[in-house]
């Protein structure tokens, strides 16, 4: 009985963290289910941000149905903050937050033109069952929904003026800074 439970033991393989320590792998470890063994980049990049004892800590005072979520989190913070160590996630969550509040400023603008001429014209365009504009073939409105919402299709350039570097205001500049965040550069050169 004794050689069937070494030969157990033998065959278990430690997991990711308890290699990275170069320690013994005990079966009540902490660490065992959230970083296992075909993942050692995982547990280094979060014992290099945050620490191995810090980590214990941390799962050791929740709740096991939050451990893995725990350690999804840190593992991203960890990470992003290797690819960028003054922003971290923090920098694409600023990125995202940005383009939410100019799509909502971008949103408003168009339904504020929409409703100028939806008031002006009564019978010349009708707004179809999505609420988008449908005009008659014979009238062309010059509606302008991504300009700043100024008559005429002037943009208003007074909502450009707070606008940081680190925020571009074109679309396929915002897509190439994520796509560089993700794919692990950290060079935002706009």
């Amino acid at each position: 009985m004794a050689s069937s439970s070494s030969s157990s033991l033998s065959s278990y393989s430690p997991c990711a963290a308890c290699k990275f320590l170069r320690r013994k792998c005990q079966p009540e470890c902490v660490f065992a289910p959230y970083f296992p063994p075909d993942q050692p980049q995982k547990f280094a990049n979060v014992h290099k941000i945050f620490g191995a004892s810090n980590v214990t800590k941390l799962l050791n005072e929740l709740q096991p149905h939050q451990r893995e979520d725990a350690v999804n989190s840190l593992a991203y913070e960890a990470d992003m903050r290797l690819r960028d160590p003054v922003y971290g996630c923090v920098g694409v969550i600023s990125l995202l937050q940005h383009q939410l509040r100019q799509l909502q400023l971008d949103l408003s603008c168009a339904k504020s033109e929409l409703s100028k001429y939806q008031n002006l014209g009564g019978g010349i365009a009708s707004t179809n069952s999505y609420g988008l504009l449908a005009a008659g073939n014979q009238h062309n409105l010059g509606f302008n929904f991504m300009g700043g919402g100024g008559g005429g299709g002037r943009p208003d350039h007074n909502h450009h003026l707070y606008h940081h570097q680190f925020f571009p205001r074109d679309q396929q500049q915002q897509q190439q800074i994520i796509r560089r965040f993700e794919g692990g550069s950290n060079n935002f050169g706009v």
